[in-house]
């Protein structure tokens, strides 16, 4: 029995690099050198490179690097798109990635990082809006019982701080003292000695850090940050 001439499939990595600016989660996106949609706002990706890449985990920390200029502090695998009609040159695979990083550390990425809202997004090629939307989504569930938004601090950062960055990330506000216990049970921050937030009219905010277990890892928690307790 002969057998057909099957079209290769296009296999890819997209990476969705998360930051907060101005208090709301914002979405990296580069210019397409190439076509299809050259010159065209996209999420940082690119070929899975087979004689390079041990995983595709490895081809998107790859493409952030390559692209973005950027080692990410955390990266996760967020989904598979797939299907005949997603790219112009046929049917292709897309493993897509999530990173969340601090403002600070795109400062010293490349320069042609452009940032945006991720509400309310212009029209993105291939099916990037639809990843970007399935990103966000992962990010705020999750930020509900894990210490997942700490990768949007600095290397240092007040109780405070930490707590703005959650609010902005999950768009509700958390009560205090609730917020405070459940970082306790998360065991996720370590005290800086002798490090605190200076330039405040009130009484300086102790620095706190992730620990280095937590490096790429989650705490999470039994009951989501406000779950009635």
């Amino acid at each position: 029995m002969e057998i057909a001439d099957t079209p290769g499939v296009i296999v890819t990595v997209d990476t969705v690099l998360l930051t907060l600016c101005d208090g709301t989660l914002h979405v990296a996106l580069l210019k397409r050198e190439h076509a299809p949609f050259e010159g065209v706002l996209a999420l940082p990706g690119g070929y899975v490179h087979v004689a390079e890449d041990a995983s595709t985990w490895d081809a998107a920390a790859r493409v952030l690097r390559d692209k973005a200029g950027i080692e990410s502090p955390y990266l996760e695998q967020l989904a598979t798109f797939s299907g005949a009609g997603r790219d112009p040159r046929g049917w292709s695979v897309s493993v897509a990635y999530c990173a969340l990083v601090p403002q600070m550390l795109l400062r010293g990425g490349h320069g042609g990082v452009k940032l945006l809202p991720v509400e309310g997004l212009p029209v993105l090629p291939f099916d990037h809006k639809s990843i970007v939307a399935a990103a966000v989504a992962r990010v705020r569930a999750k930020s509900q019982y894990s210490s997942l938004p700490v990768y949007l601090c600095g290397d240092s950062f007040t109780l405070p701080q930490l707590q703005a960055v959650y609010e902005a990330v999950l768009g509700e506000p958390i009560n205090k003292v609730s917020f405070r216990r459940k970082i306790e049970q998360l065991g996720m921050l370590e005290a800086i000695d002798g490090a605190q937030e200076q330039g405040r009219a009130n009484r300086p905010a102790q620095l706190y850090r992730l620990r280095k277990e937590f490096n790429r890892r989650l705490s999470l928690l039994d009951r989501a940050l406000n779950a009635r307790d």
